[in-house]
């Protein structure tokens, strides 16, 4: 499958987002039987980029489920949008972006938090040291570049300016474009946007380079939070929990893993996959590596993480208030990771409800 196209404006992804509320109808039963069950998880990766699926299955945590690379994307939303209509099995968004999508009746459930913002992992919002741009007011008419509309970077951007006394008619005259990652920076030292959003490894390297400096960052902005979550579709829940119950698991012990394993050996590792997957793919930027940002142990999921942009969706009119309720659109069920099994011998799931609490 040919990767897909970023939407490249707000009327377009939400158009996409409309497209992508398909109803697909659920089967009978409570799911087959654990040999009958999909084996083989198709998905999208991120250019120069170790996901934690693949970290997983590096690891040897994914057991006899595998994954199936069938492009790679810059778009959480559009990652989603696949997840819902059959494209590929799984995929990830900002938290935001996965509200949007449920609200328009998407049949897809969040099963475990992949991403997240901490001291280390981070977007930053970033101007040349000899930018005119100080301030949120000074972002009227400016462009600022960012991976996707819609999404993560938007939200934190609409946030900072409401949060320095922008009217919304101000806020809408700063203009987000869709500049794709590994681009912005050289996007912005070309001056073609006057603000780019770095995180994490590009953001690092970046830095190195020098010749930036950060307006602002949404850890400055929220602190610590899961960010995003991985999604999967109803049905496939239903007809393949084992299945399911393998890969979020084995998800889990990889983010913990990743937490209580050296820095070095976790680059490391993420340097081997990427030379093994032959995606022509540099691995340079990966020795900036520092951490997935996942805040809750082994990325289980809460209310909070998704009724903060509930509320901040509803109060741009995005949403309806009460349209939308938090506990429903995520679950734990499928979580078996217990911290008294450091990453190697997950428990035995509790059946729960859908939000797991």
């Amino acid at each position: 499958m040919s990767t897909l196209i970023t939407p490249s404006s707000r009327r377009q992804f939400l158009t996409l987002l409309g497209l992508s509320a398909v109803a697909v109808s659920c089967g009978s039963g409570g799911g087959g039987a654990a040999k009958d069950q999909i084996k083989t998880l198709r998905y999208q990766g991120w250019a120069g980029s170790v996901i934690l699926p693949e970290l997983a299955e590096d690891l040897g945590f994914l057991d006899d489920v595998k994954l199936k690379w069938v492009g790679n994307t810059i778009s959480g939303p559009q990652d989603i949008q696949s997840a819902a209509t059959g494209q590929v099995d799984f995929g990830g968004a900002f938290n935001g972006a996965v509200v949007k999508l449920a609200a328009r009746k998407a049949p897809i459930t969040a099963v475990i938090s992949y991403y997240g913002v901490d001291k280390a992992a981070y977007n930053g919002f970033y101007v040349l040291k000899d930018s005119p741009i100080h301030s949120a007011r000074d972002l009227i008419g400016k462009k600022v570049g960012m991976n996707t509309l819609g999404a993560h970077s938007e939200a934190m951007l609409d946030i900072y300016l409401q949060r320095h006394g922008l009217s919304q008619a101000d806020i809408k005259k700063a203009e987000p474009l869709v500049v794709p990652p590994v681009n912005t920076e050289q996007s912005l030292r070309q001056k073609q946007i006057q603000v780019g959003v770095l995180g994490d490894i590009l953001r690092d390297k970046a830095l190195q380079t020098g010749g930036i400096r950060p307006l602002f960052t949404d850890y400055q902005l929220l602190g610590d939070f899961s960010a995003g979550t991985y999604v999967v579709n109803d049905r496939f829940l239903k007809e393949n929990p084992d299945t399911a119950r393998t890969f979020v698991t084995g998800i889990a012990r990889a983010i913990e893993w990743a937490r209580a394993t050296p820095r070095d050996e976790v680059i490391a590792r993420q340097i081997e996959i990427v030379k093994k997957r032959g995606r022509n793919e540099g691995t340079a930027p990966l020795k900036y590596w520092k951490s997935f940002g996942v805040a809750e142990t082994a990325g289980r999921i809460t209310d909070k993480e998704f009724q903060l942009w509930i509320d901040w969706l509803a109060k741009r009119g995005d949403i309806e208030k009460g349209q939308v309720k938090a506990s429903d659109l995520y679950t734990n069920e499928f979580n078996a990771y217990s911290r008294k099994d450091k990453a190697d011998k997950p428990s035995a799931a509790k059946t729960t409800s859908k939000s797991g609490s």
